[in-house]
């Protein structure tokens, strides 16, 4: 009878969860949340639903993945706990056009979507990562992202701890050791946005042009990184609220740094949480910022939870317009040329993709990241192109203007834009949403209206080192360095690149010389990338590369100069002692592994260098630096215990691509009989 009862309730919820919003509406729900900091990683809860009956039902559900112990109250009289693992199953006797509260108490460890962080002493962190149908997996709620619903959140944590969550923080109760924050929404949003944040904070606080406050958190030891992190917000923001023409939607926005986050960074409503790889400094701006992103992220608070795709087909809605608006916002601060030049790397990633036969349709649920992201911008750069600025404007306008906080198809979207220009559109979503064939001569079309993105492409074409204009004029490289205009580090790059592929140039040694005078850093990575085997007549030029304001240059010079000039490694070695470069400690992890592999440098310090290099495999740092040192220990085949203690642990990490990098990496130590036994006993210990 049992097992006759669960296949009942496995075919219930299998036969209604993809209809549910057809029968019953959830409008808002009141959370309280609280953990246990006993190490546990364990959440308990409590949640209030307010929902309306639309058409008759014998029960509704509520999804809540892998709980250990949940109950529900309905109406405040009808108490149960059915529950099959992924649902919470009220049985009842629902009229339509009637209103009902839903209480639920629950308690559970969540394997996902609430991420429970090992940092140093005192200092740990909890954040969320629901999208997708990943909330449920610790807050029971609704994995349609079709229902929207306004939610109010109450969080209990230890005092000492700065606590986000979507929305306005509304009050915080202080207790002798806890401090119970409470925030509050006023519209409602997708279950997958729903969002918190814990750890030690300070915080920025701007304010927009529209009154909308802005707060930005760092980690209290990075308050030199918050500027450089940062940079261009305000702009972004005031750029993006008057350029879309629909006021930011949100009572305010927050952005906060965690560390070993999934992603880049994602758009929960009205808080951003981003990966603490992009808090940078002045000198990581020019290699890897923060300003893509966080104009990416800011625009899905309009384009992804104003307005929600019904469904994956339809992933370009929310992606393509978020990296299309995150194009415009960087083309307000860096001019006309960067935003062809970013359009022109979009269309390479694009045309590979083809030459892979990879390509989808933009409307194949099953497309690329890379189809959604960037093909999406394209499709709305040639929309813009097409039907020009004002009704380009006006269709984005009413379309969230309409749609607001509800769910949208392509083709509401289509409407309004056919509707603001008096266009039929019918050619255009045959090519681009329809079409997996990527319409490479329009996109050619519109690069070429642009000189530097013109020049780009010609030079693919072009047998010369350089673009040739006609016959009789030649470009050479040194002029495309040195007389073209500021920003032009793209070209100068490209020439750059062909001229270091053909070292029997007749004028190669001259014109190196002269590109290593360039100021525009990225032209001076490109040789310090590409010039792996250094003439002796470019040893000082090539030097000079340990001096630039790049970790990327840095690290690159230092393993080439290393590799090419053994009698001046000493000197190389104590140039770079004191540099680190990015968050992963790219420069110096790179140092150690290079002073401990030079004969007579600081042999007193080896082991101090070799101790330092295997601490930095720890759970206390971030997966970005553990996966460097790994590699790093592999290179010089100098795993220790504990290295490999760590990369055991490391295994069962929540980030998928560094959990697959150290399993990879553990299954080729494995067949090494010096760690094969260690290994054994680790992984032993492991499942105990």
């Amino acid at each position: 009878m049992k097992q006759l009862f669960i296949i009942v309730i496995a075919f219930l919820c299998f036969s209604v969860e993809g209809q549910q919003t057809d029968y019953v509406d959830f409008v808002k729900a009141k959370a309280e949340v609280a953990f246990d900091n006993s190490g546990a990683n364990q959440v308990l809860g409590f949640i209030t639903y307010e929902f309306v009956v639309l058409e008759a039902s014998d029960s509704i559900f509520v999804n809540a993945n892998n709980f250990e112990s949940i109950e529900y109250r309905l109406n405040g009289t009808i108490i149960d706990s059915l529950y099959d693992g992924k649902h919470v199953i009220i049985k009842h006797d629902f009229k339509p056009k009637t209103k009902h509260t839903l209480e639920i108490a629950w308690i559970t460890q969540p394997s996902k979507a609430l991420y429970f962080i090992v940092a140093e002493e005192d200092n740990a962190q909890i954040w969320s990562q629901g999208q997708g149908k990943y909330t449920s997996n610790w807050l029971p709620s609704i994995d349609d992202m079709n229902d929207k619903i306004e939610f109010d959140l109450s969080i209990t944590y230890a005092n000492g701890y700065e606590v986000l969550a979507n929305g306005k923080l509304i009050n915080k109760d202080i207790g002798e050791s806890t401090t119970v924050w409470h925030y509050d929404m006023q519209k409602p949003m997708s279950s997958y946005l729903v969002a918190l944040a814990i750890g030690k904070y300070n915080k920025k606080e701007l304010t927009s042009k529209s009154g909308i406050p802005i707060k930005l958190y760092y980690y209290p030891e990075d308050s030199a990184k918050v500027e450089p992190t940062y940079r261009y917000t305000k702009q972004l923001f005031d750029f993006l609220e008057e350029d879309i023409g629909v006021p930011y939607p949100w009572q305010n926005y927050k952005q906060v740094p965690v560390k070993d986050f999934l992603y880049s960074g994602m758009e929960n409503t009205s808080l951003t949480i981003f990966s603490d790889d992009f808090m940078i400094d002045e000198t990581s701006f020019v290699d890897k910022n923060y300003v893509n992103v966080n104009a990416h992220e800011l625009a899905h608070q309009w384009f992804g939870n104003l307005v929600t795709e019904t469904e994956g087909k339809h992933h370009w809605l929310q992606e393509g317009f978020a990296t299309y608006y995150a194009l415009l916002a960087e083309r307000d601060i860096f001019g006309d040329d960067y935003y062809y030049w970013r359009l022109y790397e979009y269309a390479q990633e694009l045309l590979e993709q083809e030459r892979a036969e990879q390509a989808t349709a933009l409307l194949d649920p099953k497309a690329s990241s890379t189809t959604f992201y960037k093909k999406g911008a394209w499709a709305l750069h040639m929309l813009h192109m097409k039907i020009g600025e004002v009704a380009f404007k006006k269709a984005v306008k009413n379309y969230l203007e309409t749609y607001a906080f509800k769910n949208v198809q392509t083709e509401d979207f289509i409407a309004e834009v056919e509707k603001a220009s008096g266009q039929d559109l019918t050619t255009f979503v045959l090519q681009w949403l329809t079409s997996a064939v990527l319409p490479e001569k329009e996109m050619r079309f519109a690069l070429e209206k642009n000189e530097m993105t013109s020049f780009l492409l010609a030079m693919e074409e072009s047998p010369y080192l350089s673009y040739k204009k006609d016959d009789n004029d030649d470009i050479i490289p040194s002029s495309l360095v040195h007389k073209l205009p500021d920003g032009y580090y793209p070209v100068q790059s490209a020439v750059v690149t062909k001229l270091l592929q053909k070292p029997k140039y007749p004028m190669y040694a001259s014109l190196v010389t002269e590109a290593f005078q360039s100021k525009e850093l990225q032209v001076r990575q490109v040789i310090a990338q590409n010039l792996s085997e250094i003439p002796s007549e470019l040893k000082t030029d090539y030097e000079s590369l340990l001096e630039d304001k790049s970790y990327v240059t840095v690290e690159t010079a230092l393993y080439n100069l290393w590799s090419n000039f053994p009698d001046a490694r000493k000197k190389y070695l104590d140039q770079t002692k004191d540099v680190i470069g990015f968050n992963a400690k790219n420069v110096r992890t790179l140092w150690l592994v290079l002073a401990l592999n030079t004969q007579d440098y600081n042999e007193d310090k080896k082991r101090e260098y070799y101790d330092e290099l295997v601490a930095y495999t720890s759970p206390l740092y971030g997966f970005q630096l553990r996966e460097n040192a790994f590699k790093y220990l592999e290179a010089i085949n100098a795993f220790n215990a504990v290295a490999l203690k760590h990369l055991v642990a490391a295994t069962t990490h929540h980030n998928w691509r560094f959990k697959s990098f150290a399993k990879e990496l553990l299954e080729r130590l494995s067949e090494d009989e010096r760690y094969e036994q260690i290994i054994a006993n680790l992984q032993t210990e492991q499942k105990k």
